[in-house]
């Protein structure tokens, strides 16, 4: 399999060659947004939060847009927001991935100016970009991604088995995967952890996971209907069970090296569960700013989602979904359901997307500009 990428100066292997302008806050997204306009080609990532959060969900906030700034995928960022001081800090932690990053405040120069000095420097940061140049890589330099999303009775006896079978072949070339989606493993909960790797990451899995669970029980909130979705329970999937053991099926039989907190980078290869919301866009960023550079998704009803910096390649087997999405669908794989061809040749399928990816061919998501960037927010602000 041949590949190419870029490696960035840590040693990092990105498959995309982005220059992002990344606001730290809310009332940021007008003067980052802007500057883009005016350099065409650089990347704005507007979002909702960064005001007024504190304690773990403004840790969670920071870790997310550092880990953004960071991503192989990116090779320079511009960090905009409103005071000097936390501007900074999302800079210097971009920064020591080595790359090229510049900050921003807002006061005391307003919008104008600031989009004035912010634009200067994303025009340089875009021409040095451009000279850099596609390397032949390794698998075992990549860090990859999987969820699934608008899942039905398809995925768990057809995509998720071969995308499953797809990992373990990466996973055996030396990649590293991260899946999440903690709420939907109840009631296979007891599958991953019987494949953690050592007694202590089965204790902090099942940590996570009892305590994630205990958090919506804790609500009193009625799941039914967004656990399983209304899109699932049409497409024939009447539990959690059910969606959880359809899931599982994806993440392949490789043990489970560690438990990642959310955005956290996985250390090592092979297998990493990040505790994470169900929710695709927000699970994705997660990923995204773990470090993941691409993302595979399987979906049965038919999820549109993409992400501005990690390419997300869709697959369905679902015969009504890629006639009728099919401009979103990379991978078709309603032969596999319809019994035209075997698990192994599915996966291929998937791999030779993949391939195609990483060389630079653009998804579906990507060539139609799907770039739902969501961040996790943990409760409210003060």
């Amino acid at each position: 399999m041949k590949l190419t990428g870029y490696r960035r100066s840590n040693g990092a292997v990105g498959v995309r060659n982005h220059v992002v302008v990344l606001p730290l806050d809310d009332i940021s997204n007008a003067a980052a947004e802007g500057a883009a306009r005016l350099i065409p080609g650089s990347l704005p990532l507007p979002h909702p939060y960064g005001r007024l959060q504190f304690g773990e969900d403004l840790a969670l906030t920071f870790d997310t847009l550092i880990g953004t700034g960071a991503n192989p995928n990116v090779a320079a960022c511009v960090v905009v927001g409103i005071e000097p001081k936390w501007t900074q800090r999302v800079a210097d932690g971009i920064a020591a991935t080595g790359k090229p990053v510049d900050a921003f405040e807002i006061e005391r120069y307003g919008d104008l100016s600031t989009i004035e000095r912010a634009a200067r420097a994303l025009k340089t940061m875009m021409q040095d970009a451009s000279e850099i140049e596609r390397v032949p890589i390794e698998v075992r330099e990549l860090v990859l991604s999987i969820k699934c999303g608008e899942s039905d009775t398809t995925l768990g006896v057809a995509g998720n088995p071969a995308l499953g079978r797809a990992i373990d072949r990466l996973i055996d070339q030396g990649a590293t995967v991260i899946f999440g989606e903690t709420s939907e493993l109840t009631g296979g909960e007891h599958l991953i952890a019987a494949r953690c790797e050592t007694d202590a990451v089965r204790a902090a899995f099942l940590k996570t996971y009892n305590e994630y669970v205990a958090f919506i029980q804790g609500t009193g909130a009625d799941l039914l209907g967004s656990q399983p979705t209304e899109g699932n329970i049409r497409g024939g999937l009447t539990t959690i069970e059910e969606k959880a053991l359809g899931n599982i099926q994806k993440t392949g039989t490789n043990p489970v090296k560690s438990v990642l907190a959310p955005a956290q980078r996985p250390i090592g290869r092979g297998l990493h569960f990040m505790d994470s919301s169900s929710a695709a866009a927000e699970q994705i960023t997660l990923c995204a700013a773990g470090g993941a550079v691409l993302h595979f998704f399987t979906t049965g009803q038919g999820n549109v989602v993409g992400n501005p910096i990690e390419p997300v390649i869709k697959i369905s087997p679902n015969p009504i979904t890629t006639t009728t999405m099919s401009e979103h669908i990379d991978v078709d794989l309603s032969p596999l359901l319809l019994g035209d061809i075997a698990l192994e040749d599915a996966a291929n399928r998937i791999l030779d997307s993949f391939a195609r990816t990483v060389r630079g061919r653009l998804t579906n998501a990507e060539a139609l500009g799907h770039r739902e960037f969501v961040l996790t927010k943990l409760y409210r602000s003060a």
